[in-house]
């Protein structure tokens, strides 16, 4: 009973941004003898939130754009009955052709294929979708619709973009993370190199939550009705060893718009040892800049490490103020110099960790459409620190020294971008 309490009162704090009294609350014991460990809390969090929690579930760690296309090829050549995509963009490039051209042969097999993407996400990148291929695509038998074109007027719909990555075949096998569908996962781009990114696959029980989450987006701007048991299979009862518990947190604007911020601040007011994060466009909302402040005034440790390139103008330099605010609180940052690096993920005291969609940046944590699978398994959340401490290798640690001898004119710049932090 007093860990529900100081759940709820956890709640209430982030909720209304009062904070100060958080520590003393994550504090308290569960007992007389043993702190409460921050996976059990965070997971107790998400079950007073209402967030399903499965334990049937087999993850692989997928830590490349080669290793991604191959795997999600691979099992969308053995689809039965279905394949749901739902992508920010799919950019028309050579991977994105392959793709169509397997899932048109799928289709010639009788299996329903549907993918969604994102209409600002198609119009923002270089190679878009145009009418010509959408239309050759749907030739194929293949149904694509656009999430949320553009109408007049144009500011309507700037806001609560489809920013997630799903893939679900037959409702066995899911992935998410970082990765949409591009070349540049492999071949990089001239102007930033090598793209770095993870991403998941999934078989169990939380392969369902996915498929929920597709199917409520698809019928939603369909206006089909897509339901059935036949895409929520059972899942064979896995050995113990196989068992990694997940939690889906999903946002959807106007129904859960704030899970998944308070997910992530959750996680980071629980860490009681350390904390690493490494995400492409690291512009915090207050809440996470207050997590990860008290965190460090409690003596837990914060790594950082976001890209010194980045294939978007003008959020680097609002990356690198709120980073530097952070240093000098005590963070460790690392600024990533071979290539892009694109992933969004988090881990926490060697316990449970953070695969996604979402960026730190209040587009995804305050108007996108994302999804993140927390992982509450030792092993998984391991293999993402020997990444980081690899990545690490390829880093510039950020000093106040370096900070120092910035130009006045790249610390206003830096500074200026700072002040669009709510729009970023």
């Amino acid at each position: 009973m007093k860990l529900y309490v100081l759940i709820i009162a956890i709640i209430l704090s982030i909720g209304t941004a009062r904070t100060q009294n958080i520590d003393s609350l994550l504090m308290q014991r569960e007992d007389t003898t043993q702190f409460i460990r921050s996976d059990s809390l965070v997971m107790q969090f998400l079950e007073y939130s209402n967030i399903p929690i499965t334990d049937n579930n087999k993850v692989k760690l997928i830590k490349s754009g080669r290793e991604k296309f191959e795997d999600l090829f691979e099992a969308i050549r053995g689809a039965k009955h279905h394949i749901h995509l739902e992508y920010f963009n799919f950019r028309n490039d050579s991977i994105a052709n392959a793709l169509f051209d397997l899932l048109g042969e799928k289709v010639k097999e009788g299996v329903k294929v549907r993918a969604l993407f994102d209409a600002f996400g198609n119009w923002s990148n270089n190679k878009p979708l145009k009418k010509k291929h959408l239309k050759a695509i749907r030739e194929k038998g293949i149904e694509i619709v656009k999430f949320d074109p553009f109408k007049f007027p144009y500011i309507n719909h700037a806001a609560h973009r489809d920013h997630r990555k799903i893939a679900v075949i037959d409702g066995k096998i899911g992935y998410t993370g970082g990765m949409n569908i591009a070349d540049y996962y492999i071949n990089g781009l001239p102007k930033i190199g090598t793209w770095r990114d993870m991403h998941i696959r999934i078989e169990g029980d939380a392969v369902n939550i996915l498929q929920e989450i597709f199917l409520d987006i698809w019928n939603k701007t369909t206006k089909q009705n897509i339901v059935g048991e036949e895409y929520f299979p059972n899942h064979p009862q896995r050995a113990d060893s196989c068992n990694t518990i997940i939690a889906i947190v999903d946002r959807t604007p106007k129904r859960n718009s704030r899970m998944l911020s308070h997910t992530y601040a959750m996680s980071i007011y629980a860490a009681q040892h350390d904390v690493r994060i490494v995400n492409p466009y690291f512009v915090p909302t207050s809440s996470i800049r207050k997590a990860l402040k008290r965190a460090m005034n409690r003596g837990t440790k914060v790594e950082i490490m976001i890209s010194s390139k980045s294939d978007i103008p003008f959020t680097p330099d609002a990356s690198l103020y709120a980073v530097q605010k952070l240093m000098k609180k005590g963070a460790n940052i690392y600024l990533y110099n071979g290539g892009f690096h694109h992933s969004k993920i988090m881990m926490v005291d060697d316990l449970f960790c953070t695969v996604g969609t979402a960026n730190l940046n209040s587009r995804s944590l305050r108007y996108d459409y994302e999804t993140n699978a927390f992982i509450f398994d030792k092993n998984i959340t391991q293999q993402l620190n020997d990444v980081f401490e690899a990545d690490t290798l390829h880093c510039t640690r950020l000093t106040p020294e370096m900070w120092r001898q910035k130009s006045a004119w790249k610390k206003f710049k830096c500074w200026f971008a700072n002040l669009f932090t709510p729009f970023l």
